[in-house]
């Protein structure tokens, strides 16, 4: 990308400038928008779902379709495998009370009562400010990069107050959780006119519940999965059974998760309905610590190498007050959303050394010791019930003879908050060239071309001397190969803007010298470079830019 291209680029992006985009040019869409909408849940348009596409392709081929089972990568501990599944939504509700979703997976909320709405407890946040002897702590839902002003704003209208008085205000400490304030009765709720409306937390369960068959009773009651892990574990010894995998291998699948969130947030970024991409990577318990280092610094560089600026990414590891009731250790790759406040970072995707709690637990019904332990039912005979499955999902290693629960490390991304993190790493704002020569500021998504969801545009110049006829031709014939795009209306400017907005990363343009001498030229997107090529290699060339971007 040359200097010229990436002249006039915002220090800092617009959010709202991110979202407009993605709606004017068909990448995403509220659900059932024409009705209203439904909070926390998202369709993706045209565009959109080519890149969601490309996104999770390009994760599949990474991670499973290319792997060379016979050598080991480099940083990995030795050779492994690498399979797949797709498994179903709903599952057995025994699944969920034996994984410790049942009983452990919730959020904390609280309710206001003045105002009806509900509260995700840990993202409110509020600062203590008086005036006129007055003290209260305003509070906000959720931070962002401007929580600040939003908590002004709240106070002012609080008080009464214009914004030439807000120099009366007298503020008192940093902005500070809710969790900080004991008296609740000094606490004004995000929404509410009045302090003291605000509950006191409790537990929200986020799994989606419904029945499975005509009846709506609690005995048909199932669970829409919060995770695509555990179809993954259920299936170990079928997998084991039906294949030649041997540890260590991974099982990868990609599909559809639901958790029940109590304020969706930040565009896609926290919704009800979302995709994950998930491996659930078994492994000698010996070996395990090392597997667990190799998939968090390859699942890091996966996501530079698809061009996440590596200065808006980190690795960070979980502390101990932070892990899951299965985890012995966990990491999380982060990425600096435009819609945090300066220096914070989202979650993209979470590496877990789930030891050997998922496996064993299916076996046992057994939950770790230093968390709740699940409740033991009686069944009809007055004796315990067991919540396992009894079954064997141990590990025989054929050459030694040791069995064994293998250990599991679990790279998990989510398809969505992928898909965020890359449009808002391509949204750009530059200077280009228009139909005249004369620079003007254009919108560009600057997008891997492995992601971008058309890889060539093809062009005739104007609609006449045989033009139309030859790009037509281009066109069917790079068809066949990949994403294509063509358009013969308005000034060629014009569709290079176009074109630049939803990312696409060449463009072929016929023009009176292709009559000549059958060459055309090729639109580099980032570097605005012109290339002419004869027509029977165009494809030739394409292909191999998109091999390496960077040339």
């Amino acid at each position: 990308m040359t200097t010229q291209a990436r002249e006039g680029a915002p220090a800092v992006k617009s959010m709202e400038k991110i979202v407009s985009l993605c709606r004017r040019r068909g990448f995403l869409f509220q659900s059932s928008e024409i009705y209203g909408g439904l909070n926390g849940f998202w369709d993706y348009g045209p565009m959109g779902v080519e890149l969601k596409r490309n996104i999770k392709e390009a994760w599949w081929y990474d991670m499973v379709t290319s792997h060379n089972e016979l050598v080991a990568p480099p940083g990995a501990p030795a050779p492994y495998q690498m399979v797949g599944v797709d498994t179903t939504i709903i599952m057995h509700p025994q699944v969920w009370k034996v994984s410790g979703h049942y009983d452990l997976f919730h959020d904390m909320m609280v309710d206001c009562r003045e105002t009806k709405r509900r509260y995700r407890y840990d993202q409110v946040v509020g600062r203590w400010v008086e005036y006129q002897g007055r003290r209260v702590f305003v509070t906000v839902d959720g931070e962002g990069p401007t929580v600040e002003q939003d908590l002004l704003q709240r106070a002012l209208k609080f008080f009464n107050l214009r914004s030439k008085q807000a120099d009366q205000l007298h503020w008192d400490g940093p902005v500070q959780p809710l969790s900080s304030v004991e008296d609740r009765s000094l606490v004004l709720g995000p929404d509410a006119k009045e302090p003291g409306t605000l509950t006191e937390p409790r537990e929200f369960n986020l799994m989606f519940k419904t029945y499975v068959g005509a009846l709506a009773g609690e005995e048909n009651a199932a669970f829409l999965r919060p995770e695509t892990a555990q179809g993954i574990f259920v299936n170990f010894k079928n997998v084991l059974d039906s294949t030649r995998v041997k540890i260590p291998f991974g099982i990868a699948q990609v599909g559809k998760s639901f958790r029940n969130e109590i304020t969706p947030r930040h565009f896609t970024f926290r919704s009800r309905e979302f995709e994950q991409m998930e491996i659930e990577f078994f492994c000698h318990p010996e070996q395990s610590q090392a597997w667990y280092q190799y998939w968090r610094n390859r699942r890091f560089a996966w996501y530079v190498s698809l061009g996440l600026a590596s200065d808006r990414l980190r690795l960070r590891e979980h502390g101990p007050e932070e892990l899951s009731h299965y985890s012995t250790g966990t990491a999380d790759i982060e990425y600096a959303f435009p819609f945090l406040p300066p220096g914070k970072f989202g979650e993209l995707e979470g590496i877990a050394h789930r030891g050997d709690f998922d496996l064993r637990s299916h076996m046992e019904g057994k939950l770790d010791p230093s968390t709740r332990p699940l409740q033991v039912e009686l069944g009809p005979d007055g004796k315990p019930r067991w919540r396992g499955s009894g079954k064997d999902l141990s590990y025989r290693d054929e050459t030694t003879g040791e069995r064994y629960v293998p250990h599991v490390v679990e790279p998990s991304a989510g398809a969505d908050r992928a898909a965020l993190a890359f449009l808002c790493e391509a949204y750009d704002e530059d200077q280009a060239p228009d139909d005249k020569g004369k620079m003007q500021s254009r919108t560009v998504m600057r997008f891997h071309p492995r992601l971008a969801p058309i890889k060539v545009a093809v062009f005739p110049l104007v609609k006449k001397e045989g033009m139309v006829e030859i790009a037509r031709d281009i066109y069917a014939q790079l068809k066949k190969h990949t994403t294509c795009f063509y358009d013969e209306k308005g000034a060629v400017g014009r569709r290079y803007r176009r074109q630049d907005e939803v990312g696409t990363p060449f463009c072929i343009t016929v023009d009176g010298q292709t009559l000549d001498d059958r060459t055309v030229t090729i639109r580099d997107r980032d570097t605005l470079q012109q290339q002419r090529v004869p027509i029977d290699q165009c494809w030739d060339v394409i292909q191999q830019r998109l091999r390496s971007p960077e040339q």
